[in-house]
């Protein structure tokens, strides 16, 4: 997988978010399809055009089918839940915890794909939108499923970096 004309794109001043793209795309402690779907869904969540664009194409023949749907799916089930269950995870009254969400998950149940993938989707794309207790949610998830902490912060880190690529080309369309 190459990044080259994303990576191009990234100034000078973000040259370690250059790098990190360039040391993620050969990350090995993750199947290719954990990897490129981590990288799709945190790209998504992201929301940066390019950087979507980019990454969906580098990822458009290293993933199938039903990866990719699973992967944007895990991006969209995932900006409901983290704002929700980020909510009530820090609304002080504690009734709202206890509350059934009575929201359609679906997907997390039958995502089309190994439910581990999945859930890591899950967590990498937690992390660019904050919510800790998704985080602790998948996590455990993936843990007892037999992943080890540093495949955790593999998708964590495909997370971070993707996640400043798309804040650092925001910023610059900004400053025009």
């Amino acid at each position: 997988m190459s990044l080259d004309p994303l990576r191009d794109q990234i100034p000078d001043y973000a040259k370690d978010i250059r790098l990190n793209l360039g040391s993620l795309v050969n990350e090995t402690t993750l199947t290719d399809q954990q990897k490129y779907g981590a990288f799709l869904a945190s790209a998504l969540a992201g929301r940066n055009a390019t950087v979507i664009k980019a990454i969906e194409s580098e990822v458009a023949e290293k993933l199938s089918p039903e990866a990719k749907t699973a992967a944007k799916s895990a991006a969209a089930i995932m900006a409901m839940n983290n704002i929700y269950y980020r909510a009530t995870h820090l609304m002080s009254a504690e009734d709202y915890q206890t509350l059934p969400a009575k929201l359609r998950m679906n997907i997390i149940g039958n995502p089309g794909v190994d439910k581990i993938d999945f859930e890591l989707w899950s967590l990498a794309v937690s992390a660019v939108n904050g919510c800790g207790m998704c985080l602790d949610s998948h996590e455990k998830v993936v843990r007892k499923a037999g992943l080890a902490a540093d495949q955790v912060q593999a998708a964590l880190r495909i997370a971070a970096v993707v996640h400043a690529a798309a804040a650092v080309l925001d910023g610059e369309a900004a400053l025009g």
